[in-house]
């Protein structure tokens, strides 16, 4: 990571199909505008924990989520920040392009392929890195508050959950939407600006 260049923290979890749209543009924004992406967990399953009025199927996804975050946060305190990115990468490919499901086995072959060990996928089953996933959670969210969730990105003192697009714009049209997220979220006063979805998160 460039020192001198501006940084755009970004918090995920890799179960959220949106929140992977939403990185897979950031990347390429960040390929045609000055800046690097350094990454985060959040939990959606922890965010959501004391709701009770979730629609069934989302309240199944959020029982899949704690387990490949606590691997994606077990990683990242072994490992370091750096790790995020390629494993993040391996486990959306099989989760949100394959559709594989979310178990043990799909997370080790993809800390296999970001060149982690195997043994990571423990983390899955235990609570040993709660305290630590809930410190990124919070540090994201306390920026944005509680009524959204991921992706959250901090720029320059401005933080900000979304965009939610589908599909990923790519070279300069990711840069345009980047530009744009800059000049709305910077703006003064500024929280909201929404449209129904018309369209299911289109991977590409």
């Amino acid at each position: 990571m460039n020192e001198s260049r501006p940084t755009a923290d970004f918090w995920f979890d890799p179960v959220c199909p949106w929140a992977w749209m939403a990185s897979r543009w950031i990347l390429e924004a960040s390929a045609v505008r000055d800046f690097d992406v350094r990454w985060h967990v959040m939990s959606l399953a922890y965010l959501n924990a004391d709701k009770d009025d979730l629609p069934d199927r989302y309240r199944e996804l959020l029982s899949q989520a704690w387990g490949p975050v606590r691997v994606c946060i077990a990683a990242e305190q072994k490992h370091g920040g750096e790790v995020l990115l390629p494993l993040y990468t391996a486990l959306g490919n099989r989760f949100h392009l394959e559709d594989r499901p979310k178990d043990q086995a799909t997370i080790v072959e993809a800390l296999e392929e970001a060149g982690l060990e195997a043994t990571l996928a423990e983390a899955a089953a235990t609570d040993a890195f709660d305290e630590a996933l809930k410190a990124s959670h919070h540090a994201g969210m306390d920026q944005v508050g509680y009524e959204v969730g991921t992706p959250v990105i901090s720029v320059g003192g401005v933080a900000f959950f979304g965009p939610v697009v589908s599909p990923a714009p790519k070279g300069e049209a990711a840069g345009v939407l980047w530009d744009g997220v800059l000049a709305v979220a910077g703006t003064d006063g500024f929280f909201e600006l929404k449209r129904s979805r018309t369209r299911s998160p289109i991977f590409e």
